[in-house]
């Protein structure tokens, strides 16, 4: 694949169409099969994402780690679109770390990294060091490029100390994605974002953020203030306004799209995506 030139003002936007909290029998609109899955990267394809975050659900639309569901909507998604595909390697918070390693399997473009343990809401996303090493020196190994996930502003310091022990992931590039306004995690606001991208160790070659319910547009606003691409969809948030849900992702990437032609920010085509995060 030939890489596109990169432009300055270029802005990647990711969607990040399901997640793993939010039940189809309360959002019919959630895409949950592989046919719902396809459908909407194609029509978020076209309204100006290049990389899509996937957690995928079973036949009664529970979360789901099974190795042949991951390689088969892998498969799809590439023969489907062009965008990235990075695979969420924290499924769900009750997933064991065995099997979130084994998401790898799928050979999928990209991972979330998550780089340390959280409160997330009642629960515990068990995040413990040797698990960021193992996974980290995996998708070395694989050949799977990292997309790191910074839920608290201690997680950065992880970071700095992952790259110093194993080196640059592969790809040689180094992606961030702070995910803020969880309950549990760091608040999602312009000052805590401002914050964080303080602490990024030099190697840092960029960055996205999410912000998670009412937090997703004064995340996006901080975000393309400071230089920052955009990850959206209905795994972080499902409405649009108060009282105005949200019927597709496509709805919300043209949103971020729009924000970023505000701030004079084009989207990124999936190939120049490629280029950004080292797999060009």
């Amino acid at each position: 694949m030939i890489a596109e030139d990169l432009p300055a003002e270029g802005l990647l936007v990711t969607v990040a169409p399901t997640g793993a909290e939010t039940a189809k029998a309360d959002c019919p609109a959630l895409p949950t099969t592989l046919p719902e899955l396809v459908e909407t990267a194609r029509a978020c394809e076209a309204a100006g994402a290049a990389m899509i975050h996937v957690h995928i659900r079973d036949d009664d639309h529970r979360p789901s780690l099974d190795p042949a569901r991951l390689a088969d909507t892998v498969a799809a998604l590439r023969a489907e679109t062009g965008l990235v595909v990075q695979l969420s390697t924290g499924g769900s918070v009750h997933d064991p770390l065995d099997a979130r390693l084994r998401v790898l399997d799928a050979a999928p473009d990209s991972c979330s990294l998550t780089l340390g343990t959280v409160n997330f809401g009642d629960d515990v996303f068990l995040n413990p060091w040797g698990f960021v090493c193992d996974l980290y020196q995996l998708s070395q190994e694989r050949q799977v490029v990292p997309e790191f996930e910074v839920f608290d502003l201690g997680q950065v310091a992880t970071l700095s100390r992952l790259l110093d022990r194993y080196g640059l992931p592969y790809g040689g590039k180094v992606h961030v994605d702070l995910v803020m306004g969880v309950p549990g995690g760091m608040p999602g606001t312009a000052d805590a974002l401002v914050a964080a991208v303080a602490a990024f160790p030099a190697a840092v070659t960029s960055w996205s953020a999410t912000g998670i319910g009412r937090t997703a547009l004064p995340v996006a606003l901080a975000a393309l203030s400071k230089g920052g691409h955009l990850r959206v969809g209905m795994e972080d948030v499902l409405t649009l306004a108060r009282g105005v849900p949200v019927t597709h992702n496509a709805e919300l990437v043209e949103r971020a799209v729009a924000l970023g032609e505000l701030a004079q920010r084009r989207p990124l085509t999936p190939s120049q995506a490629r280029t950004l995060l080292g797999m060009a």
